[in-house]
């Protein structure tokens, strides 16, 4: 079977791998599909929050959420019908980078707020957001510089912060949790992956939405429609 038309050769680390038609077009339709469901789901949050602090809790986490998808299907439409206006190009895949970081502190923003995990919560509601903005800045400075070292931070940001969120005394919607990371990290195989699989970074994006998906639901189900008794009053 000939791939030519669904998968150009594998680059250089140093360099970036340019998608086919084919995968410029999934690369947009895998994550445009899901920009109106996470905005709806954003406003679904808004409507069940039961104080200030979960409305808050709502907007910072469906702002990031809307955001990955929105400005992911920029840069990728960006590049693939725009692509001879090279600053603006890389002004998007800078903010296609950076906005990861914001989602992923975003996504533990409800955790972190709603529910009691000791004393260390305190401290990781901010610290997250220090995360966030070392990685921001470092994609600046040395973007696609030093792309190995880019996935480790995006991994470290995801997973230290789960460190608090799993010594919550409540353990409900740990096993949604747990779940939504296995989607990131086994869709970090294709994320590596171009010029190897066949629309290999649409696949990360299926398996991005599949996280993003489970993550919500736990966030809706377990700190929104359920547990409102839970959610901290005094802070």
């Amino acid at each position: 079977m000939n791939l030519d038309r669904f998968m150009n050769k594998r680059v250089p680390s140093n360099k970036r791998y340019q998608p086919t038609e084919y995968e410029h077009a999934a690369n947009c339709a895998t994550h445009a599909l899901w920009i109106i469901p996470s905005l709806l789901g954003s406003l679904l949050l808004h409507f069940w929050s039961e104080d200030q602090w979960a409305r808050l809790s709502a907007w910072v986490y469906g702002a990031g959420l809307s955001s990955l998808f929105i400005i992911s299907t920029l840069f990728h439409t960006v590049a693939w019908k725009k692509s001879h206006l090279r600053s603006v190009e890389q002004c998007f895949h800078m903010c296609d980078r950076m906005v990861i970081y914001f989602f992923i502190a975003a996504s533990y923003a409800p955790w972190l707020n709603l529910r009691e995990l000791g004393p260390w919560a305190c401290h990781m509601r901010w610290l997250v957001w220090v995360m966030a903005s070392f990685g921001t800045t470092y994609v600046f400075f040395f973007h696609e510089r030093y792309k190995l070292m880019e996935l480790i931070c995006y991994t470290v940001m995801g997973v230290f912060p789960a460190l608090v969120i799993f010594s919550m005394s409540e353990q409900s919607g740990l096993c949604e949790l747990l779940v939504g990371g296995a989607c990131y990290c086994l869709g970090m195989i294709f994320f590596k992956s171009d010029g190897i699989v066949p629309f290999a970074h649409a696949i990360w994006h299926l398996f991005v939405a599949m996280g993003a998906a489970v993550h919500y639901y736990a966030i809706w189900k377990y700190l929104y429609a359920d547990t409102p008794s839970q959610v901290q009053t005094a802070r």
